[in-house]
């Protein structure tokens, strides 16, 4: 007796232990898996205006729906929405694309305070290495989210992210964002107190001239602050000192890093239609001006500055006698180029079609105009930045989910390179390559050989083996596609000027055999499609009546 009593204890005790175990384990599970797709996953595909009569994409939300990204999309709140709006917030779908913060379970005690500069480093040291789902969570993140929940551990974060973040790493602001973003909100005190900490005005702007990764950071936290918060909190924070700190980092004596990061910070801010006000009052379109000449620059950061500057000035803010982009670039050559249509919609699209960009806090996705059948076809890129890519190719079945982390290479009608963390990716998961890590202005080259079902990935000119998989599921109607992660641009060539790198097979290019009527060439401001921008009587941008309808309508027929 004494002994079956002792074995049935024995049995119950280990029962308890297991159920306790499952109970752990569960809480975790959802935050890896989600996590896992932080640097894997994209962007909802389909016409970019508000409209989407044009998208023949099925809703996916849960299965079945497509998910509204209330996050990254920011709508005009009146005063007095702030509560609503972060109380909408915590309830919408996580965005893959930034961890969820993991809480403590009943059983675990506090983590004890780690010293947060090393967190921070930890985390950026960490972050490109993590692409499965069975990877522990890095415990610096994780450590970094608890530090964060209190006021006073939230403005340790946030300094250390401007105090330590190097300014070479070309996933710094990236990482910037990933620990922001899903750290709590803060509280108005909280807001208050980092003002009165950084103090900004033009005058620091002009300071530590030498140091261009602080002001680089700070610029970076605003931006990602003026993204997370709306209403009330935004227009707080964008402060006289904070504006004059922006607008001054815009100067020629600025860091161009500075620049684009201060241009950016400006473009979230405008976001709410009272700080948007604000800054154009401010004759930011005259300093933006001179800066789109550097659209074309050949110093690629200098690039990246001009490219959001011509974008600001076509969407935001507007310069009075300064015609659209659109309206004058020579696009006679062009016959392919990335589908407006088929993008998703945080994604920036040069008046081209033939540079892209990514600075929301997703990841971003878009495929071309051509679709080939069979044949074989090469087309190239040139990397304008170092950071987070996944590049490649996708059939018309490829979804893309930007809060679901889904996208080029995360399903298997889809194949894509990725040079920043050396890994080619196919149904979600993902293989390394023997390449470098990619730099700016590296060419990557993309072959696609349908009769002999491969695709061939290149950089400058050295080849990869074969990839094959993608095959099984899919032997035709493939894009070129690629999907972005914060603060990213590359340009596309599909044969309308001369190759870097041509491989040594014969191949076709989508220039020589697509077409597209002039309607269909032309990037309207703010992603609308052209049937709604011909049936609008005031211009959404600038509220006035639209008086030049007949030479738009002349202009694309």
């Amino acid at each position: 007796m004494i002994v079956a009593t002792w074995i049935t204890f024995c049995a119950c005790r280990s029962l308890a232990r297991v159920l306790l175990f499952l109970s752990s384990y569960n809480s975790l599970s959802p935050f890896w898996e989600t996590f896992a797709s932080v640097v894997s996953g994209t962007g909802t595909m389909g016409n970019s205006c508000v409209c989407r009569e044009d998208s023949d994409l099925e809703d996916h939300h849960h299965g079945s729906s497509r998910a509204t990204r209330g996050q990254a999309r920011r709508v005009d709140h009146g005063p007095g929405v702030g509560a609503d709006a972060g109380e909408a917030r915590s309830s919408r779908p996580r965005d893959p694309v930034r961890p969820p913060r993991r809480g403590r379970g009943p059983h675990e005690p506090r983590r004890k305070k780690q010293n947060v500069d090393g967190l921070v480093l930890d985390t950026l040291a960490v972050i490109r290495t993590l692409v499965d789902n069975d990877q522990e969570p890095p415990y610096s993140m994780i450590t970094l989210h608890e530090m964060a929940e209190t006021d006073d551990g939230w403005l340790e974060v946030v300094q250390s992210l401007i105090r330590v973040i190097p300014l070479d790493d070309p996933l710094g602001p990236a990482v910037i964002t990933l620990l922001l973003d899903e750290c709590p909100l803060p509280t108005k005190d909280a807001l208050q107190k980092l003002s009165d900490m950084l103090s900004l005005s033009s005058a620091v702007a002009r300071q530590d001239a030498l140091n261009p990764a602080k002001h680089r950071n700070t610029t970076a936290v605003l931006g990602c602050l003026a993204e997370k918060l709306a209403g009330p909190a935004s227009i707080g924070l964008l402060s006289p000192g904070t504006l004059e700190y922006l607008l001054e980092s815009l100067s020629s004596e600025a860091h161009p890093t500075v620049m684009l990061f201060a241009l950016i910070a400006l473009e979230k801010f405008s976001q709410t239609s009272e700080n948007k006000l604000t800054v154009s009052e401010s004759c930011i379109s005259n300093r933006l001006a001179v800066l789109e000449s550097w659209a074309e620059h050949p110093d690629y950061l200098k690039r990246q500055v001009g490219f959001c500057s011509q974008w600001s000035l076509d969407n935001l803010f507007l310069k009075g006698g300064r015609q659209f982009t659109y309206e004058k670039v020579n696009l006679t050559n062009i016959n392919a180029m990335l589908n407006s249509n088929d993008v998703s919609e945080y994604l920036k699209i040069s008046p081209t079609g033939l540079e892209a960009r990514c600075d929301a806090s997703s990841f971003e996705s878009v495929r071309c105009t051509f679709c080939v059948d069979s044949g074989v076809w090469y087309y190239e890129v040139t990397v304008i930045t170092s950071g987070v890519m996944q590049i490649g190719w996708a059939t018309k079945d490829s979804k893309f989910l930007n809060h679901e982390g889904y996208g080029i290479g995360d399903d298997e009608y889809s194949c894509a390179y990725d040079g920043c963390r050396q890994l080619i990716w196919y149904n979600a998961r993902s293989k390394p390559h023997s390449h470098p890590c990619w730099k700016e202005g590296d060419a990557i080259g993309f072959l696609l050989d349908l009769s002999k079902k491969q695709m061939i990935f290149y950089l400058n000119g050295h080849q990869l083996p074969p990839e094959k998989q993608v095959f099984s599921s899919a032997t035709s109607g493939f894009f070129a596609a690629a999907s972005f992660m914060s603060y990213q641009q590359c340009e596309f060539n599909f044969g309308a000027k001369p190759f870097r790198h041509p491989p040594s097979v014969k191949f076709s290019t989508f220039n020589d055999f697509a077409s597209l009527l002039p309607s269909e060439k032309i990037i309207l401001p703010s992603g609308m499609c052209m049937e709604c921008a011909l049936q609008l009587e005031t211009c959404p941008l600038c509220r006035q009546d639209i008086q030049t309808r007949v030479r738009l309508i002349a202009h694309v027929s």
